[in-house]
């Protein structure tokens, strides 16, 4: 990764939560999450940039390479950042290359409707793989922090996707479950006209409910750490619980306002877990 690109995801992720949650980690702990972001960074760079489909599988073929490079030993490329923190922390390759193969299910197709199962391995790829590099740096135990992550990741993807669901829509892209779209009398969906309905509840409240579990276990599983260990992830946690409760509270209903991250929420989440 050039200097540049570094610095340009190292400026996006001080605008973002995440960076609240990290900035109170160990200077070598912060490191490393700062570098796993990069890296998530640049290859989702990829898959929402320019470019035909073609262009961008060759650019996410050449981050495996370069990963495959780093566990071997050799030039490293874009991944040189990742050195250290691997050395420090483990990390698994396979995670890595999730992640890579997350993308690159955006960019094989749009994604539209997928069925339940495909939804599940594309929050895996994108969001717990994620979350499995993670809590690596955070220190929990192999087990404990595989479902964690597991239960963390697919609860924040899943509330973005409902946040999304219309900005998604606009680039053609539907992650909304084809299960619960024929259980809504929406057959042959696309993303145009399931957004064009007046009330996407009978849709979305379900994946809602799947969220909540999420959650829970995931909280669940944090409640029997130290605090050390679960206070990065439990402030993601917190922001991204608001996010769902105003989604909750707002519903599906055409117009849809957007949702932001509640900074209110940010900030007392980093208060409780950041400082004291």
């Amino acid at each position: 990764m050039s200097l540049a690109t570094h610095e340009a995801a190292r400026e996006t992720a001080r605008n973002s939560s995440f960076y609240r949650a990290m900035a109170i980690l160990p200077q070598g702990q912060r490191d490393a999450m700062f570098e796993i972001y990069s890296f998530c960074r640049a290859v989702d760079d990829i898959a929402d940039g320019g470019g035909t489909r073609e262009e961008k599988t060759e650019a996410l073929d050449l981050w495996r390479r370069d990963i495959a490079a780093l566990y071997e030993g050799g030039h490293s490329g874009r991944a040189e950042g990742l050195i250290t923190p691997l050395r420090d922390f483990s990390f698994r390759q396979e995670d890595f290359l999730a992640v890579i193969d997350g993308m690159q299910m955006d960019v094989d197709a749009n994604i539209v409707a997928p069925d339940a199962e495909t939804l599940d391995l594309y929050c895996d790829r994108v969001a717990s793989a994620v979350g499995r590099l993670s809590v690596r740096v955070f220190g929990l135990p192999e087990q404990q922090g595989i479902e964690l992550a597991h239960h963390l990741g697919r609860a924040l993807q899943l509330t973005n996707i409902l946040r999304d669901v219309d900005e998604d829509a606009a680039i053609g892209r539907l992650y909304l479950p084809r299960e619960l779209l024929s259980g809504a009398g929406v057959s042959d969906p696309t993303p145009e006209q399931v957004v064009a309905r007046p009330d996407l509840d009978p849709v979305c409240r379900p994946l809602l409910a799947q969220a909540k579990v999420h959650f829970d276990q995931a909280n669940a599983i944090m409640v029997e750490r130290p605090r050390a260990e679960i206070r990065a992830p439990k402030i993601m946690y917190l922001a991204y619980r608001a996010i769902w409760r105003r989604l909750d509270h707002r519903g599906f209903k055409a117009p849809r306002e957007k949702i932001a991250t509640p900074k209110l929420a940010v900030l007392g989440a980093f208060l409780r877990y950041g400082l004291f």
